[in-house]
């Protein structure tokens, strides 16, 4: 099992530098954390009283790394979780906070530990994810992965302009759907004519 800053340090080689895509409801981010969260944690680190763009472009990978393992793994209890289903939740965690969380609930439901789904890994959610990964030791995280895969292609159909994060513009996968992957085994990987397939409608 990797250290928890090997992993960070693996979702900082995925989230790459600074970005300010205009599509993306995360705003300027950087190192894979956003202005928001910069905000809320009162990072003003050119000292002008605001967090501003320019804060998020001064965040440093060892910045980031720090945050990661405080706000998005120790603080949500993702330590709590089986070793097996640890790194993609925390990759998850980061790309998409809380909701990281509800898939890994509403996957526990559908393997009959149902839990209530609101985004918090305490007592109730440690058990059932347990409990569903002495069941099924083999598959509990490929079936977390798939379950990722899933939402990001949902999200895009409900959101056309974040379907250039789920598919390239040569059709092929996008960064989403290869990120997920890295956690799923390759037999359960969708290839590239199953991805158009499931992509068709976007036209």
């Amino acid at each position: 099992m990797p250290t928890v800053r090997e992993l960070a340090d693996e979702i900082l080689d995925r989230e790459g530098g600074y970005v300010n895509d205009p599509d993306d409801p995360g705003g300027a981010t950087n190192h894979g954390v956003t202005i928001h969260t910069m905000r809320r944690l009162g990072l003003d680190l050119d000292g002008d009283g605001a967090v501003t763009a320019e804060d998020v472009r001064r965040l440093s990978r060892d910045q980031a790394r720090e945050i990661f393992i405080e706000y998005y793994f120790r603080r949500p209890r993702i330590d709590r979780l089986p070793d097996v289903l640890q790194a993609s939740v925390f990759d998850m965690y980061v790309n998409a906070g809380a909701q990281a969380v509800r898939i890994l609930q509403r996957l526990l439901g559908q393997l009959g530990q149902p839990v209530a789904v609101d985004g918090v890994i305490g007592p109730q959610t440690e058990a059932a994810a347990r409990a569903a990964s002495q069941a099924a030791p083999e598959h509990i995280a490929d079936a977390y992965g798939i379950e990722r895969r899933n939402y990001y292609y949902r999200l895009a159909d409900a959101r056309p302009l974040s379907r250039k994060y789920a598919r390239r513009r040569d059709g092929s996968k996008g960064g989403w759907i290869l990120r997920a992957e890295v956690f799923i085994s390759p037999r359960f990987r969708l290839t590239e004519a199953e991805h158009r397939a499931r992509v068709a409608a976007w036209g």
